[in-house]
């Protein structure tokens, strides 16, 4: 079954603003008109501008620290993300560019081997210099220059798309400031709120009476052979294609998320003292860390509150349980007598089951909670008599039991850019769907998010599946 060319692309992409849409699939490169450049260019602005809109409630000290190897300093974000766009654009092909500094081609490389030995991750929170200030002038440097690229120069489809990259590249960043801050904060004792103002942040979403969570239902989907990944008619990184067959056996998957009332009531059953419930490393994961309950969970007097965006909050028992990581998920499911979907499962049941407008009505880093939302019934209203799952897309990354391995067909590019997502395809695991951070216009069904096992500080949860026995 070709689930991609069957599909209202109302379900898939919401597609006013995505830059799903500003991409070009021809075989031979051709110059962009003035209004697909124009276009590109208020895009480009458009994600630029919400990076430093995320930033601007944190002070030049919140920017500098990095709590945690796996995190980075905010201040390392913004100038990454513009390394990006000078090292892949502006430096290879303007000839008359001026690199703002020699020594941030260094600094801010991530992981490109390819361009030279990376300054060490760990370490990126001892950059006290370059200071905030100059940072934020790297960034206006690079914009002009970009902008003056695509507004007085011949820009052809190629380098259009890899515009397009350092767009979704730099989204990526934005729920990666916000889900590193946050690990931040969380280690300060007064637990402070990513905004000290007051209402900054929008208030979680209240249950009305006689519309409470939405009920657990069962999203059957037959055995066939179904086409997956992307067909590269939209943007998408390169790790989402090639578009391939596969045979699936019937399965089932759960019409919404797990909850924090859910999990528990895992907890409460000694869901973390039963070894026979979890994996062998996770079992061992969590002796080493005397892990007791998801992170950022804290018992207050017998009373469980979670560290947020918003400052440490009462757990609100309906909605969806997040930050556990792919251990916690496995042994959750196996406790509920379920398991975790395969990305596949997963993507096809999205394909036949997500609503219509579901980033639209998704609770995503648009939305302004930037925290999981109880899942109401109204969410899954939908014309069609066809059983509807409650935000596949939006307020957690769901796992998946497959590991990040590449798709039949999967090759690198040979060039620097070969280095995004390919070499990583080792000892991960699957997420899908996007979380509450993730922008609308970045997020789709074919989108494979992927983490090592043990990591939680992302926005993180669990949806059942089970065979259809």
């Amino acid at each position: 079954m070709n689930l991609i060319s069957e599909l209202d692309p109302a379900v898939n992409e919401d597609t006013a603003g995505n830059q799903s849409t500003l991409y070009w699939c021809s075989d031979e490169p051709h110059p962009l008109s003035l209004n697909e450049r124009n276009a590109l260019l208020i895009k480009y602005q458009s994600v630029r501008q919400q990076t430093e809109r995320i930033v601007e409630p944190l002070s030049t000290e919140d920017l500098q620290i990095q709590s945690m190897p796996d995190a980075s300093p905010g201040k390392w974000h913004l100038a990454h993300t513009s390394w990006f766009f000078e090292t892949f654009i502006l430096q290879p092909h303007c000839p008359d560019y001026d690199c703002f500094h020699p020594d941030f081609h260094h600094l801010f490389n991530s992981y490109y081997n390819a361009l030279g030995t990376p300054f060490a991750r760990p370490q990126r929170g001892l950059l006290s210099r370059p200071s905030l200030d100059q940072v934020f002038s790297y960034r206006q440097h690079v914009d002009r220059e970009i902008e003056r690229w695509l507004t007085e120069e011949e820009v052809d489809s190629d380098l259009a798309n890899l515009l397009v990259l350092g767009l979704n590249h730099e989204q990526q960043h934005q729920e990666l400031l916000l889900t590193d801050i946050k690990h931040g904060l969380s280690i300060n004792p007064m637990a402070p709120a990513y905004s000290q103002v007051h209402g900054e942040l929008r208030e979680e979403m209240p249950l009305a009476e006689g519309d409470g969570l939405v009920e657990l239902s069962w999203l059957r989907v037959p055995e066939d052979t179904y086409s997956l990944g992307s067909d590269g008619k939209v943007f998408s990184f390169d790790n989402e294609g090639p578009a391939h067959q596969r045979y699936q056996p019937a399965f089932r998957l759960a019409s919404r998320l797990v909850t924090n009332g859910e999990y528990l009531a895992f907890m409460n059953a000694g869901g973390y003292q039963q070894s026979r419930l979890w994996l062998s490393d996770g079992w061992a994961h969590v002796n080493q860390n005397g892990m007791k309950a998801p992170l950022y969970w804290r018992e207050v007097e017998g009373t469980w509150y979670q560290f947020t965006l918003s400052g440490l909050q009462p757990i609100n028992l309906d909605a969806p349980v997040c930050h556990v990581n792919f251990y916690e998920a496995d042994a959750f499911a196996t406790w509920a007598g379920f398991r975790l979907p395969t990305e596949f499962e997963w993507e096809i049941a999205a394909w036949l089951h997500c609503p219509k407008g579901a980033t639209t009505a998704g609770n995503m880093l648009d939305s302004g909670h930037f925290h999981p939302q109880p899942e109401h019934d109204d969410l899954n209203a939908s014309d069609s008599s066809t059983a509807q799952a409650t935000q596949l897309l939006g307020n957690v990354w769901q796992w998946t039991s497959s590991a990040y391995q590449p798709y039949p067909g999967f090759k690198a590019s040979a060039d620097a850019v070969g280095e995004y997502n390919g070499k990583f395809m080792c000892n991960q695991m699957v997420l899908r769907g996007g979380s509450c951070v993730t922008p609308r216009s970045h997020i789709r069904i074919s989108y494979r998010n992927f983490f090592y096992p043990h990591q939680a500080w992302q926005f993180t949860g669990i949806r059942l599946a089970g065979d259809d026995l």
